[in-house]
Order: structure tokens, then sequence, then C-alpha cells
């Protein structure tokens, strides 16, 4: 069982369909246009003309027009609507342009003096344009379907003679038919023969023949569901990302688990690694390295002033010495300190808990040895 998709689906699934109408039953005129006039200015200038060459009001008229910007004309075609059956018109429901068939080739783009001839079931239809992008006049002709040639020719002299100043003549040798549409909805594609028509979406919106009512009611609705479409898709990418996000991070776990299994699988081999690494560097220490005490008491010593008298030694580590010390001259000290610094041997010298009484000062010295300078007295 298939289940009808929503309109707002329709829309953003399917191209937007075309529906050309028969040239026979459209009156055409060119009218002049203000010079600088605007889209909407345009406009009311046709709907003007419109009113003015119509033996019917626009109500009762299924109309539009053809202007491009800068033109000094505007081409108004109408086709009065009680020639439409309800089916006709029921048919134009879901349309994205309804137009008449020769409207469909005025985005050719020809070249001043041209005059287009396009053939249709009931006759033949002559476009003419003089100098500008809108034409100057549009004919038609009807043709029997039974016509022999000689009636052919006879009525497409008629329509150049009509056009008058054709310098070029094209024939198309079809009727014009939709092309998909290009660049994203943005424009339509028609072509008759050889000729390929391109009409902007914005100049076709004008061209539409459809009652000006509903058509603003349809293209509101048509925006409502091309945005609908919109989010709709913007939701399904979303929650896609959502729901590849939510696998990528499974599959995350998955790997960390795994690689956190093989660590603990690897853990007791590191730990028996590292405890032989300490080991061996313990080992290493205890045999080329010893406590050198005599030798640091005896760097110490040679720079000591005899005012300066040595208590108690330690030593902290294999480089470091700590002497408890006083003397009566207290300014002895900081030339001390300072003198030690300056040795090669020492990395470092502090001075620490200094106390004074009866004239006699105590003191910590901490000296910390470097061990590349730290040699034995009487090495092996």
């Amino acid at each position: 069982m298939t289940l009808p998709l929503p309109n707002f689906l329709k829309t953003g699934a399917r191209a937007p369909r075309v529906e050309l109408l028969p040239d026979a039953l459209f009156f055409t005129r060119a009218v002049p246009v203000a010079a600088g006039a605007t889209a909407a200015e345009a406009a009311v200038q046709a709907e003007l003309a419109l009113e003015v060459i119509s033996p019917f009001p626009p109500a009762q008229l299924y109309h539009g027009f053809y202007w491009v910007p800068g033109a000094e004309r505007v081409l108004v075609f109408a086709a009065y609507r009680r020639r439409f059956t309800r089916e006709q018109v029921a048919a134009w429901e879901g349309a994205a342009l309804v137009l008449p068939a020769f409207a469909a080739l005025l985005g050719i783009g020809p070249k001043p003096a041209t005059t287009l001839l396009v053939p249709s079931a009931g006759g033949l239809t002559a476009v003419h344009w003089d100098g500008g992008a809108v034409p100057a006049a549009v004919h038609f002709r009807p043709l029997p379907p039974e016509a022999t040639e000689a009636d052919r020719a006879r009525v497409r002299d008629e329509l150049l003679r009509l056009a008058g100043g054709s310098r070029q003549v094209v024939e198309t040798g079809a009727a014009p038919a939709t092309e998909a549409a290009a660049r994203g909805g943005a424009e339509f594609a028609f072509r008759a023969g050889n000729q390929l028509s391109r009409l902007p979406a914005g100049l076709a919106a004008a061209m539409d023949v459809r009652d000006k009512v509903e058509l603003a009611a349809l293209r509101r609705a048509q925006a409502r569901d091309l945005t609908l479409w919109r989010v709709f898709l913007g939701s399904t990418i979303a929650i896609g990302l959502v729901l590849l996000g939510d696998v990528a991070l499974a599959g995350a776990g998955i790997w960390q688990r795994t690689r956190e299994a093989v660590l603990a699988a690897q853990q007791p081999v590191v730990d028996k690694i590292m405890t032989e690494q300490n080991l061996a560097t313990r080992v290493n220490e205890l045999s080329s390295k010893r406590l050198l005490p005599l030798e640091m008491i005896s760097l110490v010593s040679e720079r000591k002033p005899a005012t300066i008298q040595f208590l108690r030694a330690t030593t902290s580590g294999l480089y470091g010495l700590t002497l408890d010390a006083q003397t009566a001259a207290p300014g002895d000290v900081a030339a001390y300190r300072s003198v030690l610094a300056a040795q090669p041997a020492c990395a470092s010298v502090e001075v620490r808990d200094q106390r004074t009484r009866d004239n006699l000062m105590t003191f910590t010295l901490a000296v910390t040895f470097r061990s590349e300078e730290l040699r034995p007295a009487n090495p092996p």
C-alpha cells in the first residue's frame, strides 16, 4: 500500500510543471512604458493598458505581461475566461507556471528585426522583435490540421507582412516544450526545435495568466511548502548527523574498552620491566657512585674564613652536605656563601636558621654539589 505524501514533500521532491496554453485564445498588445520604470510601475501600466484595450474588465480575463528591466515597452496578453472550460482550469492546479505557448519563447534573446515563427496544433504564431528585448508585435493565424503546404506558405507570408521589417526569419519547426528546471528553480527553460529560451523566475511570475488573487495565495502556499520542505530536510540531516555521532561514540567506546583491555593485559609485563629497570639503575648507582663526605667537607673548608667554626656535618643524598656552624663575625657568613656559590663544584649554597646570642651567631649551611665536579680524593 502506497501512502500519499504531504504537499510540502511533493514540492521539494519533483520538478515544477508548466502549462502552455493555445496561442489562438489570446490577444496581445505592445504598450509603451515610461523610461526608468520599476517592475511595480510596469505592472501598473500593463493593468491600465489592459483596461483600455480590452472589451472586458480585467476581472473577466486571464492575463499576464512580459517586461524586461530597462525596456521601453511591455507586452500584454490576455484571454477571456469563458473560453476555458472548468476542466481546463482545474488542470492548472499544482502547475508552477501557466502561460500562452508563444510566451515561453520570449527569452531566446533574438537579434533586432527578427521574426520567430512557431507552429502549433491550431495554427502559426509570429513573434517580431524590432530592436528591443520585448517583442513589438505578436500575430496568430489559424491553420487546420488538413492544411496543405500552399496554405501554410500563404499564412507564413501573411504573418511576415504583418510583422514587417524582418531581416531574419527563424522557424522553430516545433511547438515549445518545457525542459528541466535549471539553477535550482531560479529560471524556467523551454525548447522549440533548436531554439532555447530561458525565463528568469521573477519575469516568469508576471507572465502567469491565472487569477491574480488565487495566484498570490498559491505563491504563499508554495513558499510555505518550500519552507516546510527545507525544515524537514534540515531536520532529517540533523537527525542523521546525531545518529552518526552516536554510532561514532559507540564505536569509540568499543575501541577504548578494547585498548584498556590490551593495556590491562600488558600491565604486569610493564610493571616487571619497570622494576627490573629501577633495580638495574640502583645497582649501577651503587657500583659506580658513592658518597664522598670527606671530599665535600674539604671543598667547603678550603674557602672557610678563620672566624667561622663548623660544629657538625651531615650528608643529604650523594651530593648534599649540611653544616651547623658558628661565628663571632656575622658579616663573614654572607661573604663565605658568595665564595662557595662561585665554586664550579657547588650547584647551590643556602644559609638557614641564623640565630645570635651573646655576640655569637649560629647558622646552618646547606650545600649541593654537582656530580660531575665531585671526584674522590684518591681515585682507584
